[in-house]
């Protein structure tokens, strides 16, 4: 009888934590991208591709994505400008693909790649080794073995017995070890755990993670070495949970205007609201007319929770009753 694979990690204190932080600022970031317009999502998205894109050496700016993708006319190398299309065809996909399917994995592959690769959306059939700063970093799996390892690696993500945060890191650093295409696997990587997210979640689907990954590339690349070194995912899964939380957390702030406060001088300063303050002004934004019952149930906190942050930014200069305790709406002012 065969043994199903299970890939090398370890839950740590440090990983549950994360996960507990992730949940409930994914909570908060569904919320507003619930009512989010079409438009933002797709800036998100663009951040996304330009991001991951720019960690694989493509030089076009945010500005220039868009461009690419409003149909504008771009100064750029031909190459590049086709990356950009390829994955922006390859996102929009992702609610038809099922994460644990070889075929969609090489579908995804394909569309990535298409015209930028001799076969796209086919396995590897050479050996490879990874190098940075012409220094050998990885030898990847021989070629030989790539359908098996593959096939595994899905099986065990169609059940997996982890909460879906972990499997989605497991699964990128498993990916990019294995590394299955002869171009490619760092994009894909990066895609395909969106992919595991967005079905758990959907709003995942438009959270710009590799924004972060891209602030921090030197990061991402030295805890995938890591992770080799110890022949276990741990570390690694360790960096890309911080950076999903940093995500939520730039996320909800950006879309709300920031906290001003006065300083001894007298001038104002800008600091940062706390988690539960953030989703209130956002769905005080949305819907002025919730009560604090309402309000309390939306944020998953205690009535009193709800009054006190009320008065608090209502203090700061962030909020206003407009009319009666019944009947009145509230009003979030704009500090910005």
């Amino acid at each position: 009888m065969t043994t199903a694979y299970q890939p090398p990690f370890r839950i740590t204190s440090g990983i549950l934590n994360a996960v507990a932080e992730i949940s409930e600022l994914l909570g908060f970031w569904s919320a507003g991208q619930g009512a989010a317009s079409p438009q933002l999502r797709r800036e998100n998205r663009i951040r996304s591709i330009q991001a991951s894109l720019a960690i694989e050496h493509n030089s076009l700016s945010l500005q220039q994505v868009t461009a690419i993708l409003d149909g504008k006319r771009v100064l750029g190398l031909p190459k590049e400008i086709q990356e950009v299309r390829n994955a922006f065809n390859a996102y929009e996909q992702l609610p038809h693909w099922q994460a644990s399917s070889s075929g969609h994995l090489l579908a995804a592959h394909a569309l990535l790649m298409h015209g930028l690769v001799d076969h796209p959306g086919q396995w590897r059939s050479g050996g490879v080794g990874i190098f940075q700063e012409q220094a050998l970093v990885h030898v990847a799996p021989p070629a030989s073995q790539i359908p098996r390892l593959m096939q595994a690696l899905l099986d065990w993500l169609s059940s997996p017995d982890t909460h879906p945060l972990i499997t989605s890191c497991v699964f990128h650093y498993e990916l990019e070890f294995i590394h299955p295409f002869t171009d490619g696997n760092g994009r894909l990587g990066r895609l395909w755990q969106t992919l595991i997210l967005s079905q758990w979640r959907p709003a995942m689907a438009y959270l710009p993670v590799e924004t972060i990954i891209r602030e921090q590339q030197q990061d991402y690349y030295r805890m995938l070495g890591a992770a080799d070194q110890a022949a276990d995912s741990t570390v690694f899964i360790e960096f890309m949970l911080g950076a999903l939380a940093q995500a939520l957390q730039t996320g909800i702030a950006s879309s709300l205007p920031p906290n001003l406060s006065a300083e001894n001088d007298g001038t104002m300063s800008v600091k940062p609201l706390s988690v539960p303050a953030q989703a209130l002004l956002l769905a005080l934004q949305q819907t002025p007319t919730l009560t604090v019952p309402e309000l309390s149930a939306h944020i998953g906190s205690s009535e009193r929770t709800v009054e006190r942050h009320l008065q608090k930014l209502q203090q700061q200069g962030l909020l206003r009753r407009v009319g009666a305790k019944k009947g009145g709406y509230w009003q979030v002012l704009d500090t910005k």
